[in-house]
C-alpha cells in the first residue's frame, strides 16, 4: 500500500500478479529468542499480526530468506513498541538475519485500504499527474522504499521519482483519474545556470584597491 506521508538490492516482493499491501519493516533484533520489533505501516496492527498471518519478505536476493514467507507465532506491545514472534524464527541469530525485511500480506483488489489517505499500488499506476493545470506525466508504477514511498512518474522517454508525501502530492483522486503534484524546483525540469558572470581580473583588482 502506498500512503501520502505527512513528512528503496533487488527484492522478492511484492508476488508478481497479486496485490499486496506493505504492513511493516522487521528493525531490530529484541531478546534472545527470536522476538523482532516492527515499523509500521499500518493502523491496524492487531488484525494483521495475528498469529498464523503469512507475510510475503522484500529482502535482498544475498539473503537466505530471498523468496520465502514468514508466519506470526505472537505478536504483542512491549514498553509501546510493537514486537512479533514468527514460526521458525526461535533465537537471536536467526531474528537478526531478518532485520531490515519488509513485510507484505495479500490483499483483495476489490477492497479499500483501511488507512486514511492510502491507496494500493494498483489505483496509482496509470493515473495523470496534474503540475499547474496541465498534465506533465503519468504514474508508471510506486517504488517503496524504507523511508519513503516514491512515485515512478513516466515524463515523455524520461521518468521522474516524485516523493510520495503530502508537500509534493497534496492531492490523490482515482476516481478522476490524477494525481495534483507542487513539486519544488528543478525536480521536473533542469534549473537554469547561474547567468551572473564572474568579475574578470581587472575588475576583481579595481575592487581589491
Amino acid at each position: 500500500m502506498a500512503a501520502a506521508s505527512a513528512d528503496g538490492a533487488r527484492a522478492s516482493a511484492p508476488r508478481p500478479g497479486k496485490t499486496q499491501l506493505r504492513v511493516g519493516r522487521l528493525v531490530k533484533a529484541h531478546g534472545l529468542k527470536g522476538a523482532l520489533k516492527l515499523e509500521l505501516y499500518t493502523d491496524d496492527p492487531d488484525g494483521r499480526f495475528v498469529p498464523g498471518a503469512e507475510f510475503t519478505l522484500q529482502v535482498p536476493d544475498s539473503s537466505p530468506w530471498f523468496g520465502k514467507t514468514v508466519t506470526v507465532r505472537e505478536f504483542r506491545w512491549m514498553n509501546t513498541h510493537p514486537v512479533a514472534f514468527f514460526e521458525g524464527v526461535d533465537d537471536r541469530d536467526a531474528a537478526e538475519s531478518l532485520v531490515r525485511a519488509i513485510l507484505w500480506i495479500d490483499q483483495d483488489e476489490q477492497s479499500t485500504p483501511d488507512e486514511e489517505d492510502a491507496w494500493f499500488d494498483h489505483q496509482l499506476v496509470g493515473l495523470d499527474v496534474v503540475r499547474d493545470g496541465v498534465v506533465v506525466g503519468r504514474i508508471a508504477r510506486v517504488d517503496h522504499l524504507p523511508a519513503q514511498d516514491l512515485l515512478a512518474v513516466a515524463v515523455g522517454e524520461s521518468e521522474v521519482l516524485v516523493p510520495f508525501v503530502k508537500a509534493i502530492v497534496p492531492e490523490v483522486d482515482p476516481t478522476a483519474g490524477r494525481v495534483v503534484v507542487t513539486p519544488p524546483a528543478g525536480l521536473f525540469e533542469e534549473l537554469p545556470a547561474d547567468d551572473d558572470p564572474a568579475p574578470d581580473d581587472e575588475t576583481a583588482a579595481t575592487r581589491e584597491d
